[in-house]
């Protein structure tokens, strides 16, 4: 199979770019071989990576990434890693309550694989910290949005607790909000900080990273050879970890779903607009009604930022243009400005979009695709936590393991089909955009 485009992310990672520059990429420009060969070195692929070391210390494990690690999609999320229910088409997050209760178990094993990796590679509070996570209702709709989650909550046994405009005022420093959901299961991390340490905890004589090697040709010659531009390894089992990307190897196609969000961060603010913002240091809100704004604020390398994030659009080619970063920038800093008006004076250091891939039925595609071929992808909006949780599972089914999460994603149907290329993409994008005007204040 011939990869004849390659994605592209647009923007600098704003994440990546407030840590120290890396050493320069080890890329793949010589034939070798593997037992294990893991393209994609995001949190599917490291996950899977961490798997197979453990359970096959023995083994030669290669990873293959087409960019740095921590530039991809990996580096460019909001760094929330949720544990409940969390569909963007839905108007609260919630599904079917016995698939939502068995999606949480599945949420939760990979934020477990999450934190064990960050505890082995002593990657601190600032890479991975179980923080919980706030539903923020800034509108009358977004609160009745949150109670119908939280009756949701109730059914499923779950623990939540209801703030007030107070609560959200002491918290975010901003009048903004008029109440929020907190949930104590999801963990936040620094997306960037946290792939970056545990790609640099693996490497390792048996465990080999090549950065800047994008795959152009994967085929199977009694053993699976993948290509790059100037390299080819050779191992009997591949773990494709490259979430939309797969449908760029031949696999799922018209069933996959790509789409683009986009991100803003402030630079650092000053000691005394710190002091006019008030609140607490650390923060961070995913907006009651999915379509709406998710805010943090961090504290750490780099200074104190605020970090916005809304917009999704339809893009069947994997690439969106500057252009398009500059338009919903605009975005970011009215939702900014509405939310933080003592801080008029604060501008964005770094703007930047990253990929989602999106099943319409809300599956992953888990399982095996061929002989010795293995795929953990689509994550459904939810990459950190369902990347982790896919990269494991895909390791333990090419291991010969079973589970009860492993079970359950090889039942799960396959990807349903999307209409025509043309329909689809002014269908997505008109539903996308209608969703977001109804989001009102929220967004």
């Amino acid at each position: 199979m011939r990869v004849t485009r390659l994605p592209q992310d647009p923007g600098p990672a704003g994440w990546n770019k407030l840590l120290d520059t890396p050493p320069l990429a080890t890329r793949l420009e010589e034939t070798t071989t593997a037992d294990w060969l893991i393209i994609g070195a995001g949190y599917a692929g490291l996950a899977a990576a961490h798997r197979l070391s453990k359970e096959a210390p023995e083994d030669r494990i290669i990873l293959l990434d087409a960019v740095r690690v921590g530039d991809g999609p990996a580096g460019r999320n909001s760094g929330f890693m949720i544990d409940l229910p969390h569909d963007l088409a839905s108007a609260d997050y919630g599904g079917a309550l016995h698939s939502d209760i068995a999606q949480t178990q599945d949420n939760r094993r990979g934020i477990s694989h999450a934190a064990v990796m960050a505890d082995e590679f002593g990657l601190g509070p600032e890479a991975f910290t179980m923080s919980g996570k706030i539903n923020a209702a800034a509108t009358d709709k977004g609160a009745a949005h949150n109670r119908d989650f939280a009756k949701h909550l109730a059914a499923m046994n779950e623990a939540y607790d209801m703030l007030d405009a107070a609560q959200m005022r002491a918290l975010t420093g901003t009048d903004y909000y008029q109440s929020g959901l907190f949930t104590p299961g999801s963990a936040m991390i620094q997306p960037a900080m946290f792939v970056r340490g545990v790609a640099q905890g693996l490497r390792s004589n048996r465990v080999i990273i090549y950065e800047n090697s994008p795959v152009i040709a994967l085929e199977r010659q009694g053993d699976w050879v993948a290509r790059t531009p100037k390299g080819k390894v050779t191992a009997p089992r591949v773990i494709l970890a490259v979430n939309g990307h797969l449908n760029s190897f031949g696999y799922m196609p018209g069933r996959l779903m790509h789409v683009f969000t986009y991100a803003s961060m402030t630079r650092a603010l000053h000691p005394d607009e710190i002091a006019r913002l008030g609140g607490e240091a650390v923060w961070g809100l995913t907006p009651a009604d999915p379509m709406g704004t998710t805010v943090r604020r961090i504290s750490g390398v780099g200074g104190d930022r605020i970090v916005i994030r809304n917009r999704f659009t339809f893009d069947a080619s994997l690439k969106v243009n500057d252009a398009r970063i500059a338009r919903v920038g605009a975005d970011h800093d009215r939702a900014f400005a509405r939310r933080f008006p003592m801080l008029d004076a604060v501008t964005m250091d770094y703007r930047w979009g990253g990929r989602l891939c999106l099943s319409r039925n809300t599956v992953q595609v888990v399982g095996q695709l061929e002989d010795g071929l293995y795929s953990a992808c689509c994550q459904n909006g939810l990459g950190t936590a369902k990347g982790t949780l896919a990269g494991g599972l895909a390791a333990e089914l090419a291991m010969g393991k079973t589970s009860a999460a492993l079970e359950r994603a090889l039942a799960a149907d396959a990807p349903t089909r999307l209409p025509p290329a043309p329909i689809a993409s002014i269908g997505a994008n008109l539903h996308i955009r209608l969703a977001e005007m109804r989001a009102g204040k929220e967004l």
